[in-house]
């Protein structure tokens, strides 16, 4: 069952949104992991709502592949679908490998030690195995340059479309050197932009994004209840 602590909403925002970004972190976090059970009640409880915005969060969820509804018998959090992993895997991959091209060529001003500043932080948490923090922090390096070239549409979009391979990057972290890979390859897109260098920086994010999918098969034996590829 569902395992949420009781949470207190922003009652200046409308519920469904809070209810939905709560429940999209805890399953992109893996508090909630693949197969738990997602009661709407228990939910509507834990949130102090009605049960309409647990319903229009959970319709959304299940429109971006993180649950899965089997109407008159249960809501699960859907198991990890390395084919749509791959294919949000591609379309990431392309998006930004021109996002960093353009930054090089022109890299906005101050986006350089906004970036640095990131790594740094992301640094700490690593040091501190605080590994969902670790996560928000890498989230926020990549939304900063896609912001700095006024793509943040795109941002939503990639977003909406990674569960499955952001899950995978979660399962993955713990694993060793998984974090110092990830500062490596930060710190060297940076430095492509920085220097102006297209190629490098774009090399940078290849090498970087490439890093969960060539371990699948390893984390697959780790959590065979957790992925599936249909």
């Amino acid at each position: 069952m569902n395992a949420l602590p009781k949470i207190r909403l922003d009652r200046q925002r409308l519920a469904a949104p809070q209810v939905l970004e709560r429940l999209r972190e805890a399953i992109l976090d893996l508090e909630l992991v693949p197969g738990t059970v997602l009661a709407r009640q228990a939910l509507a409880e834990q949130f102090g709502v009605s049960q309409t915005p647990v319903r229009e969060a959970l319709l959304r969820l299940s429109e971006e592949g993180l649950v899965d509804v089997f109407p008159q018998h249960a809501t699960l959090v859907s198991r990890i679908d390395l084919t749509a992993a791959r294919q949000a895997h591609f379309l990431r991959r392309a998006i930004e490998l021109e996002l960093v091209r353009e930054l090089a060529e022109q890299p906005p001003a101050g986006l350089v030690a906004a970036l640095e500043r990131q790594v740094a932080l992301q640094q700490a948490l690593a040091e501190a195995q605080q590994y969902n923090e670790f996560v928000a922090a890498d989230r926020a390096f990549h939304r900063l340059m896609y912001a700095a070239a006024g793509m943040e549409p795109l941002w939503d979009l990639v977003g909406r479309s990674s569960g499955h391979v952001d899950r995978l990057r979660r399962l993955h972290l713990p694993t060793a050197g998984k974090t110092a890979s990830i500062l490596r390859d930060h710190r060297a897109i940076t430095a492509g932009i920085a220097a102006g260098d297209a190629l490098a920086a774009q090399e940078a994010v290849r090498v970087h994004l490439s890093g969960t999918l060539s371990a699948v098969e390893e984390i697959r034996q780790h959590f065979p209840d957790y992925v599936v590829e249909p």
